[in-house]
């Protein structure tokens, strides 16, 4: 059985991923912090490939509750996920006037320690098995935007090469990079389009295209430790500040 575990699954890039996973034949794991269920295209297209699908709720800003996800996953589906998309992030906006220790410590937590836990727990536990981390384009060319977001997704970029030395050969652990995907409302549409013809491809990627890298990566049984970024082409690019004050 191919079962993937998608963390924050049901929702935005989440699910689109979870839903490009279903066109492929995956039976499903999809993961929400306060509920799990899908959003309405998703659900559509989970019907519609007549996906087999549960959600799993857990905070993973409580160690106990990353703890026992997997193993719910498993006794769920009789057996581990043989694959990992650790797509789940907290965002919150601050900078150098406003960050904490605390602040930097919550990021962490859930964009750091909680996939590096559920890495570690699939090479203890399951047997051959990919992971994608979710990362940013912006670990290439950081901004002082968003910082406590942006100094754990740089931490969890440079977990990638480290977890896919230390976990092979039974398990790939891979990254993918997104650049902005899916803007949030502090966005309109003139600055969209002046965002993406800054890009050297003058265009952002869409959802499915990040989706199209996880499967990719999913199925590349010769390739761990890479990071791939699918932004446009803004990791070849330094802006002064995050996108949104552009």
């Amino acid at each position: 059985m191919k079962l993937a575990l998608v963390t924050g699954g049901h929702r935005r890039l989440g699910a689109a991923i979870s839903a490009r996973l279903a066109t492929e034949g995956w039976v499903l794991a999809i993961h929400g912090a306060h509920d799990a269920e899908p959003d309405e295209d998703l659900a559509n297209r989970l019907k519609l490939a007549g996906t087999r699908w549960q959600g799993f709720v857990a905070d993973l800003a409580d160690p106990a509750a990353v703890d026992a996800l997997l193993p719910g996953v498993a006794a769920h589906f009789g057996e581990m996920p043989t694959l990992l998309v650790n797509n789940a992030a907290r965002f919150d906006q601050d900078d150098a006037t406003t960050a904490t220790a605390a602040s930097v410590a919550a990021h962490h937590a859930v964009n750091v320690a909680a996939p590096v836990s559920l890495t570690l727990a699939l090479h203890r536990y399951g047997g051959e098995a990919a992971v994608v981390q979710i990362v940013d384009q912006r670990i290439r060319n950081p901004v002082p935007d968003q910082l406590s977001y942006s100094l754990s997704k740089a931490m969890l970029a440079a977990t990638t090469r480290t977890l896919a030395l230390a976990l092979a050969p039974r398990v790939r652990v891979n990254a993918v990079a997104p650049g902005l995907t899916l803007p949030t409302v502090d966005y309109d549409a003139v600055q969209m389009d002046r965002i993406a013809a800054s890009m050297p491809l003058e265009r952002l990627p869409s959802p499915d295209d990040i989706a199209d890298a996880v499967v990719w990566l999913a199925n590349a049984r010769s390739v761990t430790g890479q990071t791939i970024f699918i932004d446009g082409g803004a990791n070849l690019k330094s802006f002064d500040r995050d996108f949104v004050q552009l």
